[in-house]
C-alpha cells in the first residue's frame, strides 16, 4: 500500500475518532454561583420545541429598584459584563445572560438573528417576571436591545448602545449583500474545518467562530435604520473614536438620526466595556436615574433643531474611509478573497472603491496581491504535482480534459503571451496556469508576466465594477469570449467612466469634478508648462535679439547664475546685509555639521527668538520642504536629521507680501514692479458640515480641494463648530493653495524708499522679489517689516494671479518682467559681468534637483510630528 492511501486510512480514522468523541462530550452545561438555567419556547417553530438558556439574575438592594438587563456582544458571553455589573450591583436589579448561540445556552439553532435574539430575551423577561428593563447592549448585543423595542415598545425603558452597531451603511462593506456574503464564507470555512478537522470535541475556539459567523450572517442591520429613526426612549450612545470593529461614524449617525440621544466619545478603541468601566457605569446610571425620575429626554421632547436634523436622509457620501486596524482588514478580506473568487471580489473590492470607503490604488493593490499568489499556487501545483493532478478529483470537475488540451496548444503555440490573455478570458485562467506549471515553464519569467497580467486586469475589473456596481458580476459572465477590439474599447469606456460618469454619482465626486474643471478652465491653476509656453517663445527671441542663451543670467552679478536656480537663500541674505529691523535673523544648518552639534546650535537659536521657528532648505523653491517648528521635541528632531543644508528662521507673525524691486544699472533709483498679498484661505464652520465637505463646498476651495483635503487629512470627518475659521495652509505658496492677490494698491513712498536703501546695500543685486512679513498693511506702507528671503532671475511677479487680472495682462507682466531681465543682463554684460554659460546652467538645475530628491526622501523617511508647512 501507497504511503499515500495509508496517510489518508489514517486522517479519516482520526476523524471518526474525533466525530464519536465530539458526540460524547456533550453533555448539559455545569452551571456556576448564581448562574440559572431556563427552558424557553424556540421562537417561530412548530411544536414544542425549546432551547436552553443560561443566565444570571441578581437582586437589588430595594425590591423596588429598576432592571438593568445586559447584552453581550458576538462573540461573547455574559461574564463580559462581571466588572461593570459589579459596580451597579445592589443599586439595581441586574440580568444578564448568555444569548443562544454563545456562552453555556444552546447553540445549535436554526437562526441566531438579532431578532431571534431580541425574542429570546423578551421570553426571559416574561419567565422572571420583569415587566420593562433598562437594556445596555454592546457591541451586537446593541442591536438586540434595538429589535426588542421594535417587537414592543413598552418593553424597553432606556436603551445604552455601548461600541453597538446599527445602521447597515456604516457596518464592514456598507451592503448587506456583500456582508451577508462575507459571512457565509466564513461560516462555511468554519463549517468545513470544524467537519474535516480532527479536535475530539476541544473546539471551543472554532464554536466561538462558528457562532459569531452565524450570528452575523443571520442578522440583517437593514431595518436597524427604521427602528432608530422610530425609536422613542431615551438613549445613550458611549463610542470609541479609535473604534475599528464598528466606525465612531456609525455612533455619529445614530446619534442624529435619533434627536433625544446623548453621545458620549471617548479616547479609545471599541472596548470600552473593559476600558472604561467607572466612567460606563457612572453614565448607565445617570440615564436610567432620569428615566425613572421623567427627567429623561424622548423623542416628543427632543429639540426642533435636532428633530430636523434627523429627518435629513442619509448622505452616502458622508461614509468615512476605512483607516487604521479597520483598513487593513479589508484588505486582507479582499486579498484572501480572491483565493476563493477573484472576479467576484474584485467586484466587492470596486463596490467599496465607489462607495468612497476603500482607495481604487488600495483595493486595486489588495486584489493584484491575492490574485497574484493564487496565480502562482496554481503554477506551483501544476510544477509540483504534474499532469496526474487534472485527471483527479475534485481537480478533474471543475477543469474538464478539453480545456487542459486546448489551453496547452494555445501555450505552445504562443508561450508566455498565453498567460497574459488568459486573464482576461475566466475560463482559461485555471488550466492555462496549471499547464504554465506543467510545462515546467521558466519561474521568473512567468512570475513576471503573471505581475504584467495582473496589474493589467486588477485595476481594470475593479474600476469596472466601481462604475456599473452589482450589474458588474453579470457584466463579467460575457468575457470568456471577448476579443481585443472589445477590450481596448472597454478601456477607454472604463476610463472615460471613471474620470467622469462615476464621480458626478455623489456630492463629493460633483465638487471635485467642478473643481477640476475650473482649474482648467480658470489660468490661474494651469500648469506652469502650460501658462509659460508663450513666455519661453518670447524668452527665446530675446535671446536672439541679445545673441546669448544666457545673456540674462548676468542680471544680478551679485548672485550665482543671477538666481536662475540652486542658489543659496543665505548667501543671498549674508550679501543682502538689511539693516536688524528688516532682517528675520536665521541660522545655517549644515548637513556635514555632527547632529548632536545641528541640535545644540539649533535650541540656542530658538532659545534667543523663541518657537515657533521656520526651517527651510537653503537651495529650496516654491515653499518645498518649509515647515514650522513648534515645540521643542520637533526642533530637536528636524535639526539631528537635517538632509541638506538648511536655514533655521525666527518666525515672523502677520500678513506677507512679495515686493518685486528692479534697477537698471544706468539708472539712479529703482522702482517696485509689483506687490503681492498673499493670503492663507480658510473655511467658517456652521456645526453640521464637516471640514471636508465646507472645502468643497467652497466656491473657490473647490479649485484647490485634493491639495487641502491632503493637508488637513486627519480631520477631514470633523464637524467644525459654527463661527470657527479653519486655516486651510500654511505655506503662502500659490501652488499649494494660497490666494494671491494684486498688492500694487498699498504702494507709498516711504514702501519704496525702504526697499531702494535695502537693496542698496547689496552690491550687484538689481532684479527680484522680496518675501516680507510686516505686523500689518499700515506697517509695510510705513516701510516696517521683515525680509524672509530674496529671489532672483526665475522669481514671479506674482500678484499675477490674482483671480481679477486677465490671462492678457498676466502674459504682459512675464513679457515685460523678462524683457527687463534680458535689459538688465546686458547691460550689466557691457560693464562687464560674465554671465553663466549654458553648461553653469545645466550644472546647477542637475544639483538642484539631485539636491531636492535627497530632502524629500529624508522627509518621507524621517518625519517628525508636530510640523507643519510654514512660511515661505
Amino acid at each position: 500500500m501507497s504511503g499515500r492511501r495509508i496517510a489518508l486510512l489514517l486522517y479519516f480514522a482520526l476523524l471518526g475518532a474525533s466525530h464519536v468523541a465530539w458526540r460524547l462530550r456533550e453533555h448539559p452545561p455545569e452551571l456556576d454561583g448564581d448562574e440559572e438555567l431556563s427552558q424557553l419556547p424556540v421562537p417561530e417553530s412548530e411544536g414544542s420545541a425549546r432551547s436552553q438558556v443560561v443566565y444570571w439574575d441578581r437582586p437589588a438592594d430595594s425590591p423596588a429598584a429598576p432592571v438593568l438587563l445586559f447584552l453581550h456582544g458576538s462573540p461573547g458571553r455574559k461574564e463580559h459584563f462581571g466588572r461593570l455589573a459589579g459596580e451597579l450591583a445592589g443599586r439595581y436589579r441586574v440580568v444578564a445572560l448568555d444569548l443562544p448561540g454563545f456562552g453555556k445556552s444552546d447553540w445549535s439553532l436554526p437562526d441566531t438573528s438579532i431578532r431571534t435574539h431580541a425574542r429570546y430575551t423578551l421570553e426571559l423577561m416574561d419567565e422572571l417576571g420583569i415587566g420593562a428593563a433598562h437594556v445596555v447592549g454592546f457591541s451586537l448585543g446593541g442591536g438586540v436591545g434595538l429589535e426588542m423595542w421594535d417587537l414592543a415598545p413598552k418593553r424597553v425603558a432606556s436603551l445604552v448602545l455601548l461600541s453597538s452597531i446599527g445602521v447597515q451603511e456604516l457596518e464592514l462593506f456598507g451592503t448587506y449583500e456583500l456582508n451577508h456574503g462575507l459571512h457565509g464564507l466564513q461560516l462555511g470555512l468554519v463549517q468545513t474545518l470544524r467537519w474535516t478537522f480532527p479536535h475530539f470535541g476541544a473546539d471551543d475556539g472554532l464554536r466561538s467562530a462558528l457562532a459569531y459567523a452565524a450570528n452575523f450572517y443571520d442578522t440583517d442591520q437593514r431595518p436597524l435604520r427604521g427602528v432608530l429613526e422610530r425609536f422613542e426612549p431615551p438613549l445613550l450612545i458611549l463610542h470609541g473614536e479609535e473604534d475599528f470593529l464598528v466606525p465612531a461614524a456609525a455612533a455619529r449617525e445614530h446619534h442624529r438620526i435619533v434627536p433625544q440621544s446623548e453621545l458620549v466619545m471617548y479616547d479609545g478603541s471599541h472596548f470600552l466595556l473593559w476600558t472604561r468601566v467607572p466612567d460606563v457605569a457612572r453614565r448607565i446610571a445617570d440615564v436610567v436615574d432620569a428615566t425613572e425620575a421623567g427627567r429623561a429626554v424622548r423623542r416628543r421632547d427632543a429639540p426642533p433643531e435636532r428633530v430636523a436634523r434627523a429627518a435629513r436622509p442619509f448622505d452616502p457620501a458622508s461614509v468615512p474611509r476605512f483607516a487604521g486596524p479597520a483598513l487593513l482588514v479589508i484588505l486582507l478580506l479582499v486579498a484572501l478573497g480572491t483565493l476563493v473568487s477573484e472576479d467576484l471580489t474584485c467586484i466587492a473590492a470596486g463596490l467599496l472603491v465607489s462607495q468612497g470607503r476603500l482607495g481604487f490604488v488600495a483595493a486595486s493593490g489588495a486584489a493584484f496581491m491575492g490574485i497574484f499568489l493564487g496565480d502562482m499556487l496554481l503554477y506551483l501545483a501544476g510544477r509540483t504535482v504534474g499532469r496526474p493532478i487534472v485527471e483527479r478529483r475534485p481537480v478533474r470537475w471543475l477543469v474538464s480534459a478539453a480545456s487542459v488540451a486546448r489551453a496547452a496548444r494555445w501555450f505552445e503555440r504562443r508561450g508566455p503571451l498565453v498567460v497574459v490573455l488568459s486573464r482576461f478570458m475566466p475560463g482559461l485562467r485555471l488550466p492555462t496556469y496549471v499547464v504554465a506549471g506543467i510545462v515546467r515553464a521558466n519561474a521568473f519569467t512567468f512570475c513576471l508576466y503573471f505581475v504584467v497580467a495582473g496589474l493589467l486586469w486588477t485595476p481594470l475589473l475593479v474600476g469596472f465594477s466601481a462604475w456599473a456596481g452589482k450589474e458588474a458580476a453579470d457584466a463579467i459572465e460575457g468575457f470568456d469570449r471577448f476579443a481585443l477590439p472589445a477590450f481596448l474599447g472597454l478601456l477607454l469606456v472604463l476610463f472615460v467612466v471613471q474620470r467622469a460618469v462615476l464621480p458626478s454619482l455623489t456630492h463629493r465626486g460633483r465638487r471635485l469634478l467642478l473643481g477640476s474643471f475650473r482649474r482648467k478652465i480658470e489660468w490661474e491653476y494651469w500648469p506652469l508648462w502650460v501658462l509659460y509656453a508663450p513666455v519661453l517663445v518670447y524668452a527665446f527671441w530675446l535671446m536672439l535679439r541679445h545673441r546669448s542663451l544666457t545673456v540674462a543670467s548676468a542680471v544680478n552679478p551679485g548672485i550665482p547664475a543671477g538666481g536662475f536656480v540652486g542658489e543659496s537663500k543665505r548667501q543671498i541674505l549674508d550679501a543682502l546685509d538689511p539693516p536688524a529691523e528688516f532682517r528675520a535673523d536665521y541660522l545655517l544648518l549644515a548637513a556635514e555639521t555632527a547632529p548632536e552639534e545641528r541640535e545644540r546650535e539649533a535650541r540656542v537659536f530658538a532659545g534667543q527668538h523663541g518657537l515657533p521657528v521656520v526651517l527651510k532648505p537653503d537651495t529650496g523653491q516654491r515653499g518645498a520642504g518649509v515647515r514650522i517648528l513648534r515645540d521643542e521635541g520637533a526642533l530637536r528632531a528636524a535639526a539631528r536629521d537635517v538632509a541638506t543644508d538648511s536655514l533655521l528662521q525666527e518666525y515672523v507673525d502677520g500678513p506677507e507680501f512679495g515686493v518685486f524691486y528692479v534697477r537698471h544699472p544706468d539708472a539712479e533709483r529703482g522702482r517696485i514692479f509689483s506687490i503681492t498679498e498673499k493670503r492663507l484661505p480658510s473655511v467658517v464652520g456652521d456645526g453640521e458640515r464637516t471640514l471636508e465637505r465646507l472645502i468643497l463646498d467652497d466656491p473657490r476651495a473647490v479649485c484647490m480641494a485634493r491639495a487641502y483635503m491632503e493637508a488637513n487629512a486627519e480631520r477631514l470627518l470633523d464637524v467644525v463648530p459654527p463661527g470657527e475659521s479653519v486655516r486651510l495652509v500654511e505655506l503662502g505658496t500659490h501652488c499649494r493653495g494660497a490666494i494671491f492677490l494684486d498688492g500694487r494698491h498699498v504702494h507709498t513712498p516711504e514702501l519704496a524708499e525702504a526697499f531702494e536703501r535695502i537693496s542698496r546695500r547689496f552690491e550687484g543685486f538689481h532684479f527680484g522679489r522680496y518675501d516680507v512679513r510686516a505686523r500689518s498693511v499700515a506697517d509695510l506702507q510705513a516701510g516696517r517689516f521683515k525680509v524672509l528671503e530674496l529671489n532672483g532671475l526665475t522669481s514671479e511677479a506674482t500678484h499675477i494671479y490674482d483671480p481679477r487680472i486677465s490671462l492678457r495682462e498676466a502674459w504682459a507682466t512675464l513679457f515685460e518682467q523678462w524683457r527687463l531681465a534680458f535689459e538688465i543682463g546686458a547691460a550689466n554684460r557691457r560693464r562687464g559681468a560674465r554671465p553663466a554659460s549654458p553648461g553653469e546652467i545645466l550644472r546647477a538645475l542637475w544639483s538642484f534637483r539631485r539636491a531636492g530628491s535627497r530632502a524629500r526622501r529624508a522627509r518621507g523617511s524621517r518625519h517628525a510630528p508636530g510640523q507643519r508647512a510654514a512660511q515661505a
